[in-house]
């Protein structure tokens, strides 16, 4: 079974530069703390990497 991670919304994009915005809702992040399950890959470490400050990750089952 391939690994997921838990990326959930903490912060609000109100603000935030237009390009971590549009990493934000690429990631399907939509509302503050919506969780979503994204594979454990490099594309989707750097685009978590890129918006750290706006995110929180913990590893899925």
């Amino acid at each position: 079974m391939a690994k997921t991670l838990k990326v959930t919304l903490v912060r609000s994009t109100i603000g935030a530069v237009p390009k971590n915005k549009a990493t934000v809702e690429a990631m399907g992040l939509t509302k503050l703390h919506k969780t979503v399950e994204l594979p454990d890959n490099d594309a989707t470490r750097g685009m978590i990497r890129k918006v750290n400050h706006l995110v929180k990750v913990e590893e899925a089952e």
